[in-house]
């Protein structure tokens, strides 16, 4: 299959476009990255604002760079060793170089889309609200892996307003893109897991993937086999939520938990993509 992979420029996408890529090699693969979730807010709370250098910038602006450094000034191949790739070392399992694509519904960036001819788009955090051209592309349909329990978690964060309303579980679910409408369409599957609260947030949300990656290569291996998807409408009023507020995030610590980690991140690294 001509697969097209809509994600964004984080730690979390680049850690399910590990675990995914590898396993679909065998298909024509065309990656490209949003830059950012949500708009620009010049009044976001400092603790977003902190979550944001560890999600984006930490990797992109720090950790990419000197391990591009590293690689070449150890002749290190992360194949060899078994470590997690940048962004742009995924070009190995693609059709093409990795770019951004951050006005996807416009006129020249749609075309180019429409150009790929893609038989199924997979959606993994990507920041943009995909529209009805972009959707009448793929013959195949798009699909999007919402890190969140549907429809009770729509939007964005979903992991943290679970933590917020004291769920037992957090979890993904895989879904049809079938309008402009955000996290609507119809349910392919989920996967649960129990929110370790000992954990921070962006600890737990990166747990997510492993089982949430399962998801996808089990429709893609459907699809490509000519299988018929089952797949079920949303029930229930659901939620739709939206980024924290500085009092949201105040309850959130006051009850004992934290956006982000430091020691868990540097471990994650240090497993993933460290000698």
């Amino acid at each position: 299959m001509n697969i097209l992979i809509l994600a964004n420029k984080d730690l979390a996408s680049n850690h399910a476009l590990n675990l995914l890529l590898p396993q679909i090699k065998q298909h024509k693969v065309t990656l490209c990255l949003s830059a950012k979730v949500g708009g620009n807010n010049p009044n976001k709370p400092t603790e977003l604002n902190r979550l944001k250098f560890f999600e984006q910038d930490l990797f992109n602006n720090l950790l990419t760079p000197a391990l591009k450094a590293n690689y070449i000034s150890e002749s290190i191949n992360a194949n060899e060793n078994n470590l997690y790739k940048t962004f742009d070392q995924l070009n190995c399992y693609l059709s093409q170089p990795v770019q951004e694509l951050n006005k996807i519904n416009q006129p020249e960036q749609l075309q180019m889309v429409a150009e790929l001819k893609p038989d199924l788009i997979v959606c993994i955090r990507y920041g943009v609200i995909l529209k009805e051209q972009v959707l009448a592309i793929p013959s195949k349909g798009t699909i999007n892996l919402h890190s969140g329990i549907l429809p009770d978690y729509r939007g964005v964060m979903a992991t943290f307003w679970a933590m917020y309303y004291k769920e037992p579980q957090i979890g993904t679910t895989l879904h049809y893109i079938d309008d402009a409408n955000i996290d609507t369409g119809n349910v392919i599957a989920t996967s649960t897991l129990a929110v370790n609260y000992e954990k921070s947030y962006l600890w737990n949300v990166l747990q997510l993937y492993v089982h949430g990656v399962q998801l996808i290569l089990n429709t893609i291996n459907a699809l490509a086999s000519d299988q018929v998807i089952s797949k079920s409408v949303q029930t229930g009023e659901g939620q739709y939520f939206t980024f924290p507020t500085t009092d949201d995030l105040t309850v959130f610590a006051d009850n004992g938990h934290s956006l982000v980690d430091e020691t868990e991140i540097t471990e994650f690294i240090t497993e993933h993509y460290l000698l």
